[in-house]
């Protein structure tokens, strides 16, 4: 079936293959600098190369394509750049470990340009998956401009910073304590680690006094490092053992005297013993204290995370082996106090899962403060701003810190830190080869003594001559420092392209809470420093996509879930509107995971238990599949489960509601009834009138909600309006029955509903409604209110504006009367039938009504017997002035009027007193709020006066209500 036919069923995977394709090959996705046109722009936060996308990079790439398509139509020149992250550290621990499960290889098997080589074809075969996995989610980015943190333009422009950031003092070279991953051997961030409760144990050990005269007492959770003490630290107040300050004590195990000395800052004297071991180059309070006392510092480890010739006996020994020996020699030599059982929090590695090590090592800076400092101005400024707004409270605080950030990383797969080190030449030797080049720059090393030298490009190592040998840095950037300048490098920085002089600085970042420092913070930095300018005007945080049990999603827990599996099971639109729907201020969103049987689609919830298992059995058809799990090894023999989720169902209903709605009843519609007659409003009947105000105020509130990143209203104002308003109501008051012969006016009507409709819901679900547009191209090509043609395509179409003219708020007031009469009817029905269901009697149909009114309300009854009959299932009403309550009747209150509807003897009496009596305190409920905020003078003296007198309206309608139906209760006896 080609796209141009019409359709019967909703198919999504069909759909979503040929309007793709459309799309495509009508280049829609790409755009050029257009001075005609506003620019608007983002760049995607760019996915890791370390495999396939998870649900949260669904609702990232989900939310920005929702404004790429809104501003498209709106007549802006769009610009969403594509493009992956190399992910240093990510990525080399991945191929790492699949070549050491595979072939029992390290790195340092393979080499460094074999061990890059295969992590270059990863990429390839990720890299291109998860641009494959945007392109199914409906992503419309301009794929032709796709980018990757470690390609040709990328590169240059982090040489070009680095350069730029070295010649201005910014970027030195320190030994510092860091954070160190002993598995990966490397340094980490602190915003790489999580920190996980674990129960251990607190040993007191026993340091001699130097002189003889006795001992003090010391506890630690981690014993080995006492190898590495460098003093025994007491408060300078404390009574106890400020006499002792100056003196030593004999460091066990190692035949080292150490100093005992006086530190307010580290130790609290009501805290244990009052004495603390300082190890300066394995904790970062001891690392500071050692700062303040000039104490030596002794870094006992090597790389790999086992224990350095500092160690003495223990050298060669893992760190976990050599606690083990370092407690049994204590307590042989009768040095350790007690150990009590103790709980800590342990920081681990984010990528190994491994617990880190304070590390004493050589490493790159970058001093933030300035920087830093012009960032913290950008958002008090609001040049950028963050919504929610709470978030930029986060982002102060993180910059206010200004601490200086590790830039170098022990890794091979990354931009390789672009300095030489000279050890032979001297400053003419530079002058002579590089003279006064922009692109290179040298200074004195300081810790190594010779020279160092930072270049652009890459430097031979026979550039300064015969007798001076170049030796290139071995350490790459931090995966972060590239990512900073994702921004102005995507658009062609440092060059002046014409790209970054239009669509720079962007419109919009939209990334998750858990990297505002980690990146958004960065960039802020780097954008001002490179360009003087803030990356991007907004920033929108949006939540977090949780399990069904709060659990953060990944792969190595077994709740990572592929969003290709819910687009396979319920097609990319009701994912989108799903997630859509559930993208408010306040929380993350919690998904429960199930697998879908691959034979019968059957859902089974996901336990914590099947995370182990690499086969199951669906208990509906009883066949066996391998659950989709990376943690074991599953059987090829079995088909895979998908990881899905039941919440999608929302969605992929309200998409068949929609395809139903278009296909099934307006399509018909208007190839019968649709003609070149113009239609004016006086022609129009109410039920016309009231869709088009509501229609109004649908694009209003649209339009208002995407504009400040509100996305769950848009999406329910449009779920509201399409599913309750357009269908559940316009669509039954203009069928043939209801409406009569002449449909001409309602066609009208209807086609520029549903064609504004589509052109309001394409950014969230483009596929459905790009089909549907094609649809009704051919079916009514003419079919707005103002009879011109529609555009060929709706990803280019214009986007809808407010129309102030089809604003009526009297019919919204009138059809809100008949709804409400028609409500109320069906709502006595269903307690009529309900009540017989439960004596075990049949259901049965109410044929009368009777309406005591008058007024304005009468006129507005009887101009709408017909529809209110039809749709209430009456073939009696009766209204008027003079209408008496009828005997065994229901009844009910509407504003100024009572309805009733005889049920004779079908009722329970009895049960029909309850249900007032129900009806009765939930409104006295009410009358309790509005009574007790008009008894509030803050409110009465300080809110507008018309606000105050609709509370008090309220109150005296509600006491109208309530006695009129306690006057229904009273008559039933």
């Amino acid at each position: 079936m080609s796209q141009s036919e019409a359709r019967n069923v909703y198919e999504p995977a069909q759909i979503e293959r040929e309007m793709y394709a459309l799309w495509e090959k009508a280049e829609a996705f790409g755009c050029k600098p257009d001075a005609e046109k506003p620019p608007y722009c983002i760049v995607i936060p760019p996915p890791n190369v370390t495999g396939a996308l998870h649900w949260g990079h669904a609702l990232d790439n989900t939310l920005q394509d929702i404004l790429i398509r809104q501003k498209r139509m709106a007549g802006f020149a769009t610009l969403w750049i594509p493009g992956t992250d190399h992910a240093g550290i990510a990525t080399q621990a991945v191929v790492e470990k699949l070549t050491f499960e595979r072939e029992g290889k390290n790195r340092h098997d393979l080499g460094r340009e074999e061990m890059v080589r295969r992590i270059w074809a990863w990429k390839e075969e990720y890299g291109n998956r998860i641009i494959g996995q945007l392109k199914r989610m409906g992503c419309s980015c301009d794929w032709t401009r796709t980018r990757f943190t470690l390609d040709e333009v990328c590169a240059r422009a982090v040489r070009k910073t680095f350069v730029k950031m070295f010649a201005d003092g910014l970027i030195f070279r320190g030994k510092r304590l860091v954070n160190w991953d002993a598995q990966l051997q490397t340094a980490v961030s602190d915003d790489e680690i999580f920190h996980e409760t674990v129960k251990g144990h607190l040993w007191h050990m026993r340091y001699p006094l130097s002189d003889g005269s006795g001992h003090l007492v010391v506890a630690t959770t981690r014993p080995e490092t006492m190898l590495g003490d460098t003093a025994v630290a007491v408060h300078p107040d404390d009574e106890r053992y400020k006499h002792l300050i100056g003196t030593t004590v004999d460091l066990p195990l190692v035949d080292r005297k150490i100093p005992i000395i006086g530190d307010g800052k580290l130790v609290d004297p009501a805290f244990g013993t009052g004495c603390v071991k300082v190890t300066p180059a394995h904790d970062p309070n001891d690392y500071a204290c050692g700062l303040r006392n000039d104490l030596e510092m002794i870094n006992l480890l090597n790389p790999d995370g086992t224990i350095n010739e500092n160690g003495g006996p223990y050298n060669g020994l893992d760190r976990f082996a050599a606690r083990k020996r370092v407690i049994e020699d204590l307590e042989k030599l009768g040095l350790m106090e007690k150990i009590d059982d103790y709980e800590t929090e342990i920081g681990h590695s984010d990528r190994s899962k491994t617990p880190i090590e304070p590390y004493l090592s050589d490493q790159w800076f970058l001093s933030t403060e300035k920087l830093a400092t012009a960032a913290i101005a950008a958002v008090e400024d609001e040049r950028v701003r963050i919504f929610p707004p709470r978030y930029a409270r986060g982002y102060l605080d993180w910059l206010g810190e200004k601490r200086d950030w590790c830039i170098s990383r022990q890794l091979w797969w990354g931009h390789r830190i672009p300095i030489w080190h000279c050890a032979t030449c001297s400053k003419e030797d530079l002058k002579a080869a590089f003279g006064d080049e922009e692109g290179v720059r040298w200074q004195p090393d300081e810790l190594r003594g010779g020279w160092l030298i930072c270049s652009e490009t890459d430097l031979p190592k026979d550039a300064l001559g015969e007798g001076h040998e170049l030796i290139q840095d071995a350490d790459v950037l931090d995966t972060w420092f590239s990512s900073a300048l994702w921004p102005h490098s995507t658009l062609g920085w440092p060059e002046a392209t014409p790209e970054l002089d239009y669509w720079y600085p962007t419109s919009v970042l939209i990334t998750s809470r858990d990297i505002i420092t980690l990146w958004v913070a960065r960039m802020v930095m780097t954008g001002l420093y490179n360009t003087n300018e803030v990356p991007f005007h907004d920033v929108y945080i949006h939540a977090k996509i949780l399990d069904g049990e709060g659990q953060t999603m990944s792969k190595s827990k077994g709740n990572g879930a592929d969003p290709v599996d819910v687009i396979e099971l319920y097609g990319a639109d009701a994912m989108r509107f799903t997630l859509a729907a559930m993208t408010t201020e306040m929380q993350d969103v919690r998904m429960p995971v199930a697998y879908a049987c691959p034979h019968c689609e059957h859902l089974i919830a996901q336990k914590p238990k099947h995370r182990k298992l690499n086969r199951m059995k669906c208990p509906e058809c009883s066949k066996e599949f391998a659950p989709n799990n990376p943690m074991v090894e599953l059987p090829e023999e079995l088909p895979v489960g998908r990881l899905v989720s039941d919440k999608f169902e929302f969605g992929r209903n309200f998409c068949n509601k929609l395809f139903n709605a278009v296909t099934g009843v307006a399509i018909p519609m208007l190839t019968e009834n649709l003609t070149d007659e113009p239609v004016t409003r006086g022609q129009m009947r109410l039920e016309d009138r009231w869709i088009l105000s509501r229609l109004n105020a649908c694009v209003k509130q649209v339009d208002g909600a995407l504009g400040e990143y509100r996305y769950a209203e848009a999406a329910q104002t449009l779920y509201h309006f399409v599913w309750d308003e357009l269908c559940d109501w316009y669509l039954e008051l203009i069928k043939p029955k209801v409406r009569g012969e002449d449909l001409r006016v309602a066609a009208r009507v209807l086609g520029h509903c549903v064609d504004t409709v589509l052109r309001l819901l394409h950014p969230i679900i483009p596929f459905l409604t790009e089909s549907l547009f094609q649809q009704l191209n051919k079916a009514a090509p003419n079919r707005t209110l103002t009879g011109e043609p529609a555009e060929p395509m709706l990803i280019n179409a214009k986007w809808p504006e407010l129309d102030p003219e089809t604003t009526d708020e009297q019919a919204e007031i009138e059809m809100a009367l008949v709804q409400t009469v028609i409500r109320k009817v069906r709502d006595i029905h269903n307690h009529v039938n309900a009540s017989r269901s439960a004596d075990g009697e049949k259901s049965v149909r109410l044929i009368r009504a009777k309406m005591r009114c008058g007024g304005q309300t009468e006129q507005i009854i009887a101009a709408n017997l017909n529809a209110i009959g039809q749709l209430a299932n009456l073939s009696e009403f009766d209204v008027g002035t003079e209408i008496r309550k009828p005997p065994a009747c229901a009844s009910e209150v509407i504003g100024d009027s009572e309805l009733f509807v005889p049920v004779g003897d079908l009722i329970n009496l009895n049960a029909e007193r309850q249900r007032l009596a129900k009806r009765i305190e939930a409104l006295a409920s009410r009358k309790a709020g509005v009574a007790k905020k008009l008894a509030n003078e803050n409110f009465t003296s300080r809110a507008p006066e018309e606000v105050v007198q609709r509370e008090r309206d309220n109150l005296a309608a509600l006491d109208a209500e309530i006695a009129s139906l306690q006057c229904h209760v009273d008559e039933l006896g």
